[in-house]
């Protein structure tokens, strides 16, 4: 059954790991058919956990679960000319296909963008890289392979962020990956608007560490406004205060309430006219020039209170969140009510696997997860059949 606002888009998917999936993860969770065409041994991800502690199958951890939902498997050999013949097949019915290989891999298989496009030319045909296709501007770093930590160091973000100015941290979940794969959706979808309404395909390139960089767009400007060359911060802002992390008796919650009516707010909710009052304090430019100071005096306060007993006094009247972990988000009423936890078949297993749902939500044609990541090669005969290929057993 279709369902979702991208029903009816076919998507050849040859991407493996993170960055590639995760992209066409988001169009198949609004009802794309996505493809996945794996080789003879898989995706490198179906070998990593992490598992159920009782799990001997090993058929699906929650690494490729995640981000393989609501697709279908198809094994082809894409080094032998059988299976490279049935992929070319399956071309002239598609309307997108995606690789995330290094530079000129397709090339060498026969399978490049020009080939595809002279089969098919309303085709969109998207990459991803590292450090983008030469099509579209040669890189210097063209042939580097990278991964999440190498477009998080190159694309700025790590430059940024950490507790202080000598020691840069690399954000904890997989940004460098996440987020070219959220660019890369975008750009096949608005490729394919484009196909649509002129016939012509193109293709669709991202480079990992370009879509870093556009996420860290404040330290370009400040660079170009005044030379100023962006470090870590901490967690606060450069230039707003009360904005970042604070202590609280049992962990640590965030405030931002930099304008004068919202610190007003504040100081009132937290029963702390002294600093509400402070001359330091008066106005939003000065406060942000005693940072050191306002933050001294505001987490002395907001420690002595625990998560929920800041939430009630600060929740709805100045923008406030307490850092919520695993456990507490899986507990959290929000995040049931917005559906953004979601269970999938564990095969196996009587027990589902929870894994995080989809953000964006459409009122007329909602997307979901609606099936567990598939198993290797569980719909090659189904999908080589419906190409018209009838012996799909011979092609290994």
């Amino acid at each position: 059954m279709s369902y979702g606002a991208l029903s009816g888009i076919r998507v050849l998917d040859l991407t493996q790991m993170l960055a590639g999936p995760y992209g066409t993860m988001m169009l198949a969770d609004h009802g794309a058919e996505v493809i996945k065409i794996e080789p003879p041994h898989g995706d490198m991800t179906r070998a990593s956990g992490p598992w159920f502690e009782d799990d001997t199958r090993r058929s699906h951890g929650g690494y490729f679960q995640s981000v393989n939902r609501n697709k279908r498997s198809v094994v082809l050999d894409l080094k032998s000319e059988d299976g490279r013949q049935a992929f070319l097949r399956l071309v002239e019915k598609a309307d997108v296909v995606v690789e995330n290989f290094r530079l000129g891999v397709m090339e060498k298989l026969g399978l490049g963008y020009e080939t595809l496009s002279a089969i098919n030319p309303k085709l969109v045909y998207g990459c991803l890289r590292g450090f983008g296709d030469s099509r579209t501007g040669k890189s210097p770093y063209a042939d580097w392979p990278a991964f999440d930590v190498v477009a998080q160091a190159m694309g700025g973000i790590i430059g940024i962020t950490g507790p202080d100015a000598d020691t840069p941290i690399k954000i904890g979940p997989g940004v460098g990956d996440i987020i070219p794969g959220m660019h890369l959706a975008f750009g096949i979808l608005t490729a394919l608007h484009h196909a649509r309404e002129t016939g012509v395909g193109q293709l669709v390139d991202v480079a990992m560490a370009d879509s870093v960089l556009a996420t860290c767009e404040r330290m370009v400007y400040q660079h170009s406004i005044s030379g100023h060359v962006a470090g870590p911060e901490g967690n606060r802002h450069p230039f707003l205060c009360p904005f970042g992390v604070f202590p609280a008796s049992d962990g640590f919650v965030t405030i931002a309430a930099p304008s004068q009516q919202m610190f007003e707010t504040l100081c009132d909710s937290l029963d702390c006219p002294d600093i509400k009052a402070d001359p330091r304090f008066a106005d939003p430019a000065l406060r942000g020039q005693q940072q050191d100071a306002l933050v001294a005096a505001l987490s002395a306060v907001t420690s002595a209170f625990s998560k929920a007993d800041l939430a009630r006094r600060l929740g709805g009247e100045v923008p406030f969140g307490p850092v919520l972990r695993a456990d507490e988000i899986a507990a959290d009423p929000h995040f049931a009510a917005r559906e953004m936890l979601a269970d999938v078949e564990q095969p196996g297993f009587d027990r589902p696997l929870t894994i995080a749902g989809v953000p964006v939500k459409l009122t007329r044609t909602p997307g979901g997860v609606k099936r567990r990541g598939p198993f290797l090669g569980e719909d090659t005969a189904a999908v080589l059949a419906d190409a018209g290929l009838r012996h799909p057993q011979n092609l290994k």
